[in-house]
């Protein structure tokens, strides 16, 4: 009779684990195909070239199948007896959840990864003007011997009440009467 109970035990441990298997290979799957093609796009725009964007995809697809399945044959193992069908279900629950907080720690690593990369390469093509000077724009000419007023660090600097440079003289629009004609 122990036989018999020892052997019910092994099966249900051993359709757990086929179960698992399933579930877990299916979801890598799954999620792997759909971040390859919908992230065929993201990629093209972090990498601005289209072939490169490929190559990273299929090695980031690759590396993803590695981690992914290589979680899930470590985290397969139970060491303890499996009594029941909802025991089973349990550990198998929790194994799964487990499959699905890695899947989506390393989807979320990866846009963080290549956001990051992506906005570093736009600040370094923002540096560069985007299309070189022509030449240069003319100085105004001062007459000889001026100075413009704080235009060098060590120049005057103007004083009294009005500190924005030298005020117009002789009669201003605005000020005074405004019933005398103009004269020539």
């Amino acid at each position: 009779m122990n036989t018999f109970k020892k052997g019910v035990h092994m099966d249900i441990k051993v359709w757990m684990y086929v179960i698992y298997l399933a579930v877990s290979v299916g979801l890598t799957i799954w999620v792997a195909r759909a971040l390859s093609r919908n992230g065929q796009v993201f990629l093209e725009e972090v990498f601005a070239e289209e072939r490169l964007a490929r190559a990273v995809n299929r090695l980031l697809v690759v590396g993803f199948y590695l981690l992914n399945l290589g979680y899930v044959t470590v985290a397969m193992k139970h060491s303890g007896p499996i009594d029941s069908t909802s025991q089973a279900m349990e550990e198998l629950s929790l194994k799964i959840g487990l499959v699905l907080l890695v899947l989506g720690a390393l989807h979320f690593f990866n846009v963080f990864a290549l956001g990051r990369y992506r906005r570093n390469r736009l600040r370094q093509l923002a540096t560069h003007p985007p299309l070189a000077p022509i030449g240069r724009l003319p100085m105004p000419s001062t007459p000889a011997g001026s100075q413009l007023v704080g235009a060098y660090p060590g120049g005057p600097q103007p004083t009294g009440a009005h500190p924005a440079g030298p005020q117009p003289t002789g009669p201003q629009p605005g000020v005074g009467p405004t019933n005398n004609p103009p004269t020539r």
